[in-house]
């Protein structure tokens, strides 16, 4: 299937560099008139048209109280031709939509949104969080083959005791992670390219989904993009001296700091599925989730400072930080130096940086951060690196198919309705989660 995909998707990719339609004068007021009427579905399928939608929104950056729920936010457009409007049906939760609730990486996010200015405005809101979507797919760009919009129909045998067909409605039932610089999942639906969305697990509901593709693409950007890890060379055996046989497995030595929040609790089910020894970082109450997923060695660090304990074991391969702060200062410490060992922190300065100095000066200083870090312990033997978030469905669909086997499952903490998307913000702002906090947007059968 991801081969599949990986050629249906060059075609799509290729598509979302192109223009918009021309409208031309001719033909008077009327035929302008029509021709930028059809200038918004210009590169749909859609038959239907739709003009605005429920939404949770923020009209400025604060606290809680900024949320705003309203009937009429702007509906999704299809602007390019790799596009598909996704239905929502399930929304996650992460703590980035608290900091953006609050302005963190604004000045970034806006050029990301718009980098050639040419909606020429100077606000970014309304403004929809939310970065986790599970749903269905309702209308695709005219290059998009890889999905089906939720309007087609087949006819299937009558039930016994009537004569005519019955039509069953066939929509692809899709998860995606929302990139932050885009309009988010809290809400009827949200537009996407189709390289970010995915077929969601069959084996789980849309509210189970929605728990996953943020902290999963996450997690995969930095284990396997930046990390270098994948399923082949976490289960490698190499050769060593050892008495009582010719060889023994050497699997790598994960450490995750913080394992218990949503990309660690990924992190720990997917290296554990590729065969690697994880050790995992956490408060002694969430020792109990953490060893139900799979890690091999939990430390508390509540207990006594967990760099004694963990200087203890065995040197690791690769650091995992979602904590940041103090921990960089030992946490390189624990590396096998010389062997390509990597730190990856979560934990960067650079939207920081651009929030505070500008987009110029702001990246300069981040620049020079990072080279400085990365040469200072290059001379020590091992690797310093940043990690970021970055949208695949590609990833996802590996993902999807761990999923379906078994071998990772959902998290979730609490649910919530679409009326309380305030009440669930409150629980992700209250921290020390153990699990995610989903909102059920639409409730339809077997969702």
């Amino acid at each position: 299937m991801n081969a599949f995909r990986k050629l249906v998707c060059r075609r799509e990719l290729s598509g979302g560099s192109r223009g918009r339609a021309v409208v031309s004068s001719r033909g008077g007021h009327g035929a302008l008139s029509t021709a930028m009427h059809a200038h918004y579905r210009a590169f749909s399928t859609a038959t239907r048209r739709h003009t605005v939608m429920h939404a949770w929104v923020i009209e400025k950056y604060g606290d809680n109280s900024v949320l705003r729920f309203t009937k009429n936010a702007s509906f999704p457009i299809i602007d390019y031709p790799n596009e598909v409007i996704v239905k929502v049906h399930a929304a996650g939760l992460n703590p980035i939509d608290i900091n953006m609730r609050g302005g963190y990486g604004a000045a970034t996010l806006k050029m990301k949104r718009d980098p050639l200015n040419i909606k020429r405005t100077d606000s970014e809101f309304p403004l929809i969080l939310g970065r986790d979507v599970s749903g269905v797919i309702m209308e695709c760009g005219l290059d998009v083959s890889y999905f089906k919009p939720g309007d087609e129909v087949t006819r299937c045998l009558p039930p016994l005791g009537q004569s005519d067909p019955s039509e069953v409605i066939l929509k692809d039932k899709v998860w995606a992670a929302v990139p932050p610089w885009k309009q988010g999942s809290l809400a009827e639906f949200v537009v996407l390219s189709a390289n970010e969305v995915s077929h969601k697990p069959k084996s789980l509901s849309h509210v189970e989904a929605a728990c996953m593709p943020y902290v999963a693409s996450t997690a995969w950007s930095v284990l396997v993009n930046t990390g270098g890890l994948n399923k082949d060379n976490c289960a490698k055996k190499r050769q060593v001296p050892d008495t009582r046989s010719a060889f023994t497995s050497l699997l790598p030595f994960i450490l995750i700091l913080g394992g218990s929040g949503g990309v660690g609790t990924f992190a720990i089910q997917l290296l554990k599925s590729w065969g690697a020894h994880v050790t995992v970082t956490c408060s002694q109450n969430a020792e109990h989730l953490v060893r139900g997923i799979g890690a091999d060695d939990v430390v508390d660090y509540t207990a006594r400072p967990v760099e004694k304990t963990l200087k203890s074991l065995e040197n690791f391969d690769l650091i995992l930080d979602s904590i940041g702060g103090e921990t960089e200062s030992w946490a390189l410490s624990l590396l096998k130096p010389w062997c390509g060992a990597k730190y990856v922190t979560l934990v960067t300065p650079f939207l920081r940086n651009t929030d505070q100095l500008g987009l110029a000066d702001g990246m300069m200083r981040s620049g020079v951060t990072i080279a400085t870090k990365a040469l200072k312990h290059l001379t020590k033997g091992v690797h310093y690196r940043w990690g970021f978030f970055a949208p695949s469905g590609s990833a996802l669909d590996e993902i999807c198919e761990l999923v379906d086997a078994g071998k990772i499952r959902p998290v979730l903490q609490e649910q919530f309705a679409f009326p309380r998307v305030p009440r669930a913000f409150q629980k992700v702002e209250g921290g020390h989660a153990r699990g995610k906090t989903v909102v059920t947007v639409a409730r339809v059968q077997g969702a």
